[in-house]
């Protein structure tokens, strides 16, 4: 007999879905400018403008693959890199000559696990890799300090270790850009999903973010659309949709004549009971507190929505995690006073990036550089066939024996 999930599981999914898409938080419609826990509406920068702006913008994106074999090896590679874009065009990040590829990227050379050894083998690789190493160096303590995980945990599992790696390898490329002589003060450094971390602990993220900040002067937002604050919002951000499209746009004083050219975006900051429904409530609300300490990292989450509004559909939205030390400067003298305008002008600056309806709403180089460094479905066979080719090359083993090294015999079930 078929197998089948019990029908009371769906149900119980269908109901979930449905109690949070229709929640209400009382969050107005109207916006105030001194609440910004209420929509900051503005008028979006016209797209024949969008280029004209000394900013350079950098995306920072990491991937992660692994595949087991029956006869027990393993191979797992991870990979982070950046790429910048300046009036609207990439610019060259790495001392290639390729006319394609101008991001930058890092790759270990150890993928293969047979034994914990070389688990091991992967996680002393990543601290000696050039931008981990500074990134260390900057934060001025022991690995085993910093990170939240001890190393013999962190290598119980491939899995675990890879998504380790990954995101240590990001934060530490947002540290070369930092530090490189190709960014200057007021340009944007973009992560993909939210400056927390389980990984690192918080008085790190948050001395990392001070050097942003104060020293650089760099703003750094982690953008994504994959958040459960959204569904929390569904419902607020519905209303808010409603009211720019029909009662607010046909009013609204648009400097842009051109009716077609006539958009409005909006922002605001999440609420606390959003954040602690979001994630899970008083068990795991640490995850997106307001503070510098007893927490999980250097952001204050915002939902926006900043391409066009036409179409009413929440997809656009976006949840920005932005730099708590940008958000709110003197956050630790204890005044709680958010930074308007910078929010302000940060918002309006990524309005320039977010006009392609193809993305709904995403940054265009966040969309780049996950381009440039993810490792596709086919990575498997690739891997494949190059160990494969080095073998033959080399002639040590029957052609058989090559072959049944690599056969998988669930694909043939």
């Amino acid at each position: 007999m078929e197998f089948k999930i019990p029908q009371e599981a769906i149900d119980s999914i269908a109901k979930h879905i449905n109690d949070r898409n229709n929640k209400q938080y009382n969050i107005p419609v109207v916006g105030n400018d001194n609440n910004i826990e209420t929509p900051q509406i503005f008028e979006i920068i016209p797209f024949n403008e969008i280029d004209n702006s000394n900013l350079r913008i950098f995306a920072v994106d990491g991937s992660k693959n692994s595949h087991s074999f029956y006869n027990g090896v393993s191979i797992g590679l991870y990979r982070a890199g950046y790429v910048c874009f300046e009036h609207g065009k990439q610019i060259r990040m790495n001392e290639y000559d390729d006319p394609i590829i101008l991001g930058k990227a890092y790759s270990p050379k150890n993928i293969l696990v047979t034994c914990e050894e070389h688990l091991n083998a992967i996680y002393d690789e990543l601290l000696s890799l050039s931008p981990v190493e500074k990134f260390i160096k900057f934060l001025d303590d022991s690995a085993e300090n910093i990170f939240s995980y001890k190393k013999d945990i962190l290598c119980q599992s491939l899995t675990t270790l890879l998504d380790f790696c990954q995101e240590i390898l990001e934060w530490s490329l947002i540290y070369e850009i930092a530090c490189s002589d190709k960014i200057k003060p007021g340009d944007l450094i973009l992560r993909d999903g939210t400056l927390r971390s389980l990984n690192i602990k918080q008085k790190y993220l948050v001395k990392f973010g001070k050097f942003l900040s104060q020293d650089k002067k760099i703003c750094l937002i982690a953008i994504t659309k994959n958040s459960p604050i959204k569904m929390e919002l569904a419902y607020t951000l519905k209303q808010i949709d409603s009211y720019l499209q029909d009662k607010l746009k046909p009013k609204y004083p648009f400097k842009q004549t051109d009716p077609l050219q006539q958009k409005l975006c909006c922002w605001f900051e999440v609420p606390d009971p959003v954040l602690r429904n979001a994630y899970g409530g008083n068990s795991s609300g640490m995850y997106a507190q307001k503070t510098l300490t007893g927490g999980r990292g250097t952001g204050l989450f915002f939902a926006s929505r900043l391409d066009y509004v036409e179409k009413l559909q929440n997809y656009d939205w976006v949840i920005a995690d932005v730099n708590i030390l940008d958000a709110i400067p003197a956050i630790e003298q204890n005044d709680p006073k958010r930074d308007y305008n910078k929010l302000k002008t940060v918002f309006y600056n990524l309005t320039r990036l977010t006009q392609e309806h193809y993305i709904l709403g995403y940054p265009y180089p966040l969309v780049e550089a996950h381009n440039f460094v993810t490792l596709k479905k086919d990575f498997k066979e690739e891997v494949i066939n190059r160990v494969k080719h080095s073998m033959y090359s080399t002639q040590l083993m029957d052609n058989i024996d090559i072959e049944n090294l690599f056969l998988d015999i669930h694909s043939r079930f």
